[in-house]
């Protein structure tokens, strides 16, 4: 069999193997982009509510917060409590953050929730796991690698590498260039 029949066979096949976490890899790739823009992984809605402190010692963090999570019915597990200044009560509680203002009892909440398919695609796509995933991803990329050089010996001719194919290769290795060049 000729080389060009193989190479077609492996373009072919590993294109088929590697689709579905190129998909994944996408969707990902274009959420982080815009991370300037939103949160591409948790969902944060902000809300404001009243708390009566009155009745507890206001230098006892600790019994602030029992009073302040009581009151809003938040059962999260703790994770922190300081005194920003004077008048601030900083909460963490697990997937939301507090901000109270002793003096008014108003609490400002910033409730975190995983955005789904998304959460798990920039876990994967920003390699949180590590271990075994670290080496999946290498061989994505060896694959994905192997995909672009068997894709541009598909053709032949004036479609393939020896005609049109070498300008379009050209300006895909210049377009990172020229990038680098404006921003640096």
């Amino acid at each position: 069999m000729k080389w060009r029949k193989w190479n077609i066979i492996i373009h072919r096949d590993l294109g088929y193997l590697c689709f579905g976490l190129t998909i994944l890899y996408v969707i990902s790739g274009v959420a982080v982009n815009h991370i300037q823009d939103w949160n591409p992984t948790y969902k944060i809605d902000k809300s404001t509510a009243a708390v009566d402190l009155s009745s507890i010692d206001s230098a006892d963090n600790q019994a602030l917060a029992a009073a302040v999570l009581g009151q809003l019915d938040e059962t999260g597990e703790l994770k922190n409590i300081y005194r920003q200044d004077g008048q601030t009560l900083k909460i963490f509680v697990v997937n939301n953050n507090l901000t109270v203002d002793l003096a008014s009892g108003t609490v400002f909440q910033e409730k975190s929730n995983k955005r789904p398919l998304l959460y798990e695609a920039n876990f994967l796509h920003l390699n949180h796991p590590k271990k075994l995933w670290t080496w999946f991803a290498d061989l994505y990329a060896i694959c994905l690698g192997v995909l672009a050089i068997s894709g541009i010996l598909v053709l032949k001719g004036k479609k393939g590498l020896s005609g049109r194919g070498k300008w379009l290769v050209g300006i895909g290795f210049l377009a990172p260039i020229f990038f680098l060049w404006i921003y640096s």
